[in-house]
């Protein structure tokens, strides 16, 4: 037997196979598109252009014309649309790792090149074996918040995508019409994919496919429940947002990030230390504490919180002072954008700037209760951000500072 993974008879598996391979990528074309489009509308909901602040993707150029003003309608939008690109990214990882399985007598086969064009097809497809390994890897330890990778997940995710996402569209478009034709046909041609020592077979093709889908149903199971309360949550044993609820009462729903991981000091939040900076027109400054935010109008919104990593919560019932009154405050009738900031001193999103659609929406608040009660430290007491459609960091906690105007 050859020990050379270059000599073709070193393949033996019987499954290896035009038809096999193209199944796989005719279910990995849908999905992939799907991943693609709902990863650019997730990027899209961190209003990237509106300042510095939220945008971790420098120098984007064209890569961002699509970019445009995020919608809070309807107001669950960002956790559709997150829950739909984690839990079909993770329940299509089998089928990847297929694919790749079937296509790898590729990555060996000699002569390198044996023209331009081949070259450039070899070099596509390991910019596509590439790009897939990488999305993939950084996709799952993200939602895992295992953030052992250098620097930052979202330039990484960002440019890795448009150059995965590139090459997968010039293989498809190369290798489309073969996988049709592989699809219709009844007898399989010999390629170099097919052994021509294969071994005896164990399952069949068919069995192969089922095998597959069976672990993608099994991630699905395992993952999908982390969008939902009760006990579908219990079901999503790979997601850190799975299992019961933490705690009970009126604040007992999920959270990414505690008061004291965040190094919230509670004497900061307390009713006499705590006052809310509001900077508006002119430089026009106003401070209030919790008691004379209590005494403006009050208005309550049922929305969810939904993160990046996929998981998120029903709506919950906030209450607080709209963001537009504010705004009102320090001479603002239109309501204009707004960067905010926290107590929280380090990490990620401390700091965060909203667009002026959402500040204006009559359902975006600066919270001060949940579900009928004040919130806790872990939810963002003494106030928090809280806006229909946003991305749960954009919701940000522990809130110090608004200062509104162009931005």
């Amino acid at each position: 037997m050859p020990r050379s993974p270059f000599a073709p008879s070193f393949w033996r598996s019987p499954l290896r196979g035009p038809w096999l391979t193209s199944v796989l990528g005719v279910v990995l074309l849908g999905g992939i598109t799907v991943l693609f489009v709902t990863g650019l509308l997730s990027y899209a909901a961190y209003n990237p252009d509106l300042s510095p602040v939220n945008d971790k993707t420098p120098d984007k150029g064209v890569l961002g014309f699509y970019l445009f003003s995020w919608p809070t309608d309807p107001h669950w939008l960002y956790r559709l649309n997150q829950g739909v690109h984690v839990t079909l990214g993770i329940t299509l990882i089998p089928v990847l790792l297929a694919k790749l399985w079937s296509v790898v007598p590729k990555l060996f086969t000699l002569p390198p090149a044996r023209s331009l064009a081949h070259a450039l097809e070899r070099i596509s497809l390991l910019l596509l074996v590439g790009g897939a390994l990488f999305e993939f890897v950084t996709g799952v330890l993200n939602v895992q918040l295992d953030y052992v990778f250098p620097g930052s997940f979202y330039p990484l995710h960002f440019y890795g995508a448009w150059v995965f996402f590139s090459a997968f569209v010039a293989h498809a478009v190369l290798k489309m019409p073969l996988a049709w034709r592989n699809l219709r046909r009844l007898r399989e041609e010999k390629t170099e994919l097919v052994s021509p020592n294969p071994a005896p077979p164990t399952v069949s093709r068919r069995g192969a496919l089922w095998f597959v889908g069976s672990g993608s149903l099994l991630l699905f199971v395992t993952t999908a429940g982390q969008n939902f309360d009760g006990v579908l949550r219990r079901t999503a044993l790979l997601a850190p947002h799975g299992g019961a609820e933490p705690g009970s009462g009126p604040g007992g729903f999920q959270i990414n990030k505690t008061a004291a991981y965040a190094g919230i000091d509670p004497g900061e939040t307390s009713e006499e230390a705590w006052r809310l900076v509001v900077v508006g027109r002119a430089g026009r400054t106003v401070r209030l504490g919790r008691a004379e935010l209590l005494q403006l109008p009050l208005h309550s919104s049922a929305l969810p919180i939904a993160c990046v990593e996929g998981w998120s919560t029903s709506d919950q019932w906030w209450r607080g002072v709209r963001l537009r009154d504010l705004a009102a405050l320090v001479g603002y009738d239109d309501p204009p954008d707004v960067f905010v900031e926290s107590l929280q001193r380090h990490g990620a999103f401390r700091r965060a700037a909203l667009r002026a659609n959402q500040v204006a929406d009559p359902r975006s608040l600066l919270a001060l209760s949940v579900n009928g009660e004040d919130l806790t430290p872990d939810h963002g007491h003494p106030a928090r951000i809280i806006v229909p459609a946003a991305p749960g960091v954009l919701n940000t906690k522990w809130v110090a500072k608004l200062t509104f105007g162009d931005l």
